[in-house]
């Protein structure tokens, strides 16, 4: 329905400067709502202040999660929450208590406005000698919710490939879409225990997972791409640093660029694909299957080798269901890629590399493109649009919402079946 409405306020005449198309609308408020970024018009140049602020409350409505702001309203208006929504909102909180669904929903609305309002005014500042008060103003509003978000939706054609260099709007900008992408738990869990062994185990894995992973993918950047003259070899050497930091930062589904993504290695682009598929957080504003996910994955495969019958992390052993949700979610998130690459090879002529890399994007909602998306035909601008919201939304919470739990009463003798 936020899809509906938005591609319609989006082709009001006063929302553009010339008249876009129904699937043009459909596809920019698709990618809003979606928090993918991924653009067929340009943002910038096409649309007018109007619609580049429905664009911008898209983002917030979508980024913040239309679960969360339905109990919100519910809450608001006095409503009582049923078990069974209950346990659909626990599920797309990754909440094991019913009872913190409520708590968790205030927390995450009044946290997400505490930081944009922040970030909007640091940005504000960087930005007020380069542009009239007004501009100034709107852009800081605009990026705020954007980067927050994770939405990576810019009001320039290149992004913020202008700012490649500049230390204050660099870690504005990373600042805020890391501290969306990390989760609301993790940031609730710090503000409420502030000490590093009262933290929940989540919040600890998350936090050391990130920095390792932020810190070794802006090393292999470096590595990768120093003396790529489509990328960092066209830079003095400071600007290098800030934009390998940027873009080891920004696949994990921020989806803004300092520089172009399609002047990119192979090597490059095969390990922004990886970050892209695994995403950051959960109760984030990312998407992707989620780094807590990934970490599972590697602690299982880890403890089949060793031959463990735990898996364990922190002298915590990780429960069977966790570890089969893990699996589930990355063979669904597999398959679906795997069949919408095939779709989109199959019905136009892209190069492997812009065909893959444009699907995980999509699905990680992340909005980084080697530039073909403006080059899709409607099947493809469709399948697109499909990947996004089916990644937003998440394959689990799909299932659970589709699927009717079966309890089986009835167990049968196990046996043994060859596998590798």
């Amino acid at each position: 329905m936020l899809i509906v409405v938005g591609a319609g306020l989006l082709l009001l005449p006063f929302a553009t400067h010339q008249s876009i198309g129904v699937i043009d609308a459909l596809f920019t408020a698709t990618s809003a709502v979606t928090v993918t970024g991924l653009v067929v018009v340009d943002t910038g140049a096409d649309f007018t202040l109007f619609g580049q602020t429905v664009i911008a409350l898209l983002i917030q409505f979508g980024g913040l999660g239309l679960m969360t702001f339905a109990v919100v309203t519910l809450i608001a208006i006095g409503g009582k929450i049923g078990v069974f929504h209950q346990q659909v909102a626990a599920t797309a909180f990754n909440q094991t208590k019913l009872a913190t669904v409520t708590s968790t929903a205030k927390s995450v609305v009044l946290f997400a406005l505490m930081v944009e309002s922040l970030g909007m005014v640091l940005l504000f500042i960087c930005w007020i000698d380069e542009m009239p008060i007004a501009d100034a103003l709107f852009h800081s509003f605009f990026y705020a919710i954007s980067a927050f978000n994770n939405a990576g939706f810019a009001l320039s054609s290149d992004s913020l490939s202008a700012y490649v260099g500049d230390p204050g709007t660099n870690l504005i900008i990373t600042g805020l879409f890391i501290t969306g992408g990390l989760g609301f738990v993790v940031w609730i869990d710090l503000y409420r225990q502030r000490r590093w062994h009262k933290l929940n185990l989540y919040s600890r894995v998350m936090i050391i997972s990130t920095v390792i992973i932020n810190v070794v993918v802006m090393l292999l950047f470096l590595l990768l791409e120093w003396n790529n003259s489509a990328t960092l070899g066209a830079l003095a050497e400071s600007e290098r640093w800030w934009a390998a930091w940027f873009h080891a930062t920004t696949p994990r589904t921020a989806g803004f660029n300092t520089l172009d993504v399609a002047g990119y290695n192979d090597g490059t682009t095969i390990l922004t694909i990886l970050l892209m598929f695994v995403g950051a957080g959960s109760i984030s504003t990312s998407s992707g299957i989620k780094l807590m996910t990934f970490v599972v994955l590697i602690l299982s495969t880890y403890a089949f080798l060793r031959q463990r019958e735990e898996i364990r992390i922190f002298n915590r052993s990780i429960p069977e269901h966790t570890v089969r949700k893990a699996f589930a979610l990355t063979v669904i998130s597999v398959s679906l890629i795997w069949i919408a690459f095939f779709l989109l090879s199959a019905t136009h002529n892209l190069r492997f590399i812009d065909a893959i890399f444009e699907v995980v994007s999509a699905f990680g909602t992340v909005g980084l493109s080697r530039g073909i998306t403006g080059e899709l035909n409607p099947f493809g601008q469709f399948l697109i649009m499909f990947l996004m919201f089916f990644g937003r939304i998440g394959p689990l919470t799909l299932g659970y919402l589709l699927a009717k739990p079966k309890r089986n009463r009835v167990r049968y003798p196990s046996t043994e079946i060859p596998i590798g």
